[in-house]
């Protein structure tokens, strides 16, 4: 009897290793940290845990640039990942990248899964479609953005506390009465090429680039040294003397400045959300950007921003299965409203804003659908987004130049000059690339 038991024993631990074994593995690079490296976690293993085909398999590989330069080293190698996420900066070289990605409404077909471009968000959609109108890549990470400030840090400086700045004037204003208070930075900024100049281009609806910011040719070349680009740039050059604007890095690293109480104001990303609602210690609102009042238009709408996820070529087709499971998965409502409301990118889909919208999430969070309601609005051929060859080498050309000013190595003219000068020659580059 005892032999029997423990034969059986033996059958069924051997029937599980082999169940366990006939799982597909899919990997899926990633750039996501802190509070958010946990939700793509959490993703992952609701996913695994809804089915037992499939098995997603999350890894950090750095920053955007730095994953987006190991996948491309790692499709040369033949182990590319069957997931890889592109931050919107990338949009451009990838579509360009002819042979290494399959495209996502290709990858859901052969799949058998149903796929409607229309019920995502039309400017989330649109960016990530190719002119034929083929979806080329699945919005995951969509944001766009938004600025944030300490409500605590308000009324110590007698500011009301639930009024934001809408303008720019009114940011000076509050900065000077922040500062007055005996805070030593009571504006930062995160991520100032995408804030300060894309955004910025977006929400006064002025050209930040010709061919509609790239998306109708690859001929695009960059139009950021006009006069309102100027004015802005001189403006926060002022505030950097009188310290009003304290310069606290590149990409998102001026966020901790913020989350700290270091930094009363910060423009950034509508991602930064569920950092500062886990992490904050003081009681703090969610803004439109701010706009200068005087110019026609204004406020227009904002670009996105985050990232999408690219399926590389090279794979079997059942891992491919795997990945239109996990795409479908993470696509439903339920899942999409609960990433919205605990990071504050954007719900990707009109289903999932709605149903976050009728759960009441909205008014018990005042200020959570900013993003939304920026991202929805009407656009034009000049604020539909930005995308540009080589803008991974261009952001950092923007980065460096701006820097010059902080520093005030440069006025902001000489700067934005050569911005426009280094970074066509990215493009012009980036066009004889990829010609045909």
């Amino acid at each position: 009897m005892r032999f029997k038991t423990l034969a059986m024993a033996s059958v069924l631990a051997a029937t599980i290793s082999t169940s366990a074994l006939a799982q597909t593995e899919i990997q899926w690079w990633h750039s996501m940290t802190a509070v958010n490296n946990e939700w793509v976690n959490d993703l992952a293993r609701q996913f695994n845990e809804s089915q037992k085909e499939y098995k997603v398999v999350p890894v950090f590989k750095g920053q955007y640039d730095e994953s987006m330069t190991a996948a491309i080293a790692a499709f040369r190698a033949g182990n590319a990942p069957h997931i890889l996420q592109v931050f919107e900066v990338g949009t451009a070289t990838m579509m360009a990248s002819k042979g290494a990605i399959v495209p996502v409404a290709k990858v859901m077909q052969d799949a058998g899964q149903k796929f409607d471009p229309s019920v995502y968000i039309p400017a989330v959609a649109a960016y990530y479609t190719a002119p034929n109108g083929q979806m080329l890549s699945f919005p995951f990470n969509s944001s766009t953005t938004v600025f944030y400030y300490n409500k605590d840090a308000f009324k110590a400086a007698g500011l009301d506390p639930n009024k934001a700045p809408s303008t720019w004037p009114e940011v000076v204003a509050a900065a000077a009465k922040l500062k007055a208070s005996g805070h030593k930075c009571p504006f930062t900024t995160a991520w100032q090429n995408w804030t300060q100049l894309e955004s910025f281009s977006a929400w006064h609806n002025v050209e930040f680039a010709t061919k509609s910011n790239g998306l109708q040719g690859m001929d695009a070349r960059l139009k950021v040294n006009s006069p309102l680009h100027v004015r802005h740039i001189e403006n926060l050059a002022n505030m950097a003397k009188q310290g009003l604007f304290v310069y606290k890095g590149r990409s998102n690293i001026p966020e901790a400045s913020f989350v700290s109480g270091e930094c009363a104001m910060i423009n950034t990303s509508s991602g930064f959300y569920g950092n500062v609602a886990k992490n904050a210690k003081f009681a703090y609102a969610v803004a439109p950007l701010p706009y200068y009042p005087d110019v026609p238009g204004a406020p227009q709408n904002t670009v996105i921003g985050g990232a999408s996820l690219w399926v590389m070529a090279g794979k079997k087709p059942e891992e491919y299965k795997g990945v239109a499971e996990f795409f479908k998965f993470i696509s439903t409502p339920a899942v999409q409203s609960a990433s919205h409301k605990r990071t504050g990118y954007l719900p990707i889909t009109t289903a999932a804003y709605q149903l976050t919208e009728e759960s009441g999430f909205y008014k018990q969070n005042p200020g959570t659908d900013v993003a939304v309601t920026q991202m929805i609005r009407k656009v034009t051929d000049k604020s539909r987004g930005v995308r540009l060859g080589n803008y991974v080498q261009i952001r950092t050309i923007e980065d460096e130049e701006l820097e010059q000013v902080w520093n005030g190595k440069k006025t902001p003219k000489e700067a934005l000059d050569a911005i426009v000068n280094r970074g066509n020659e990215q493009l012009e580059r980036f066009q004889k690339a990829n010609k045909g």
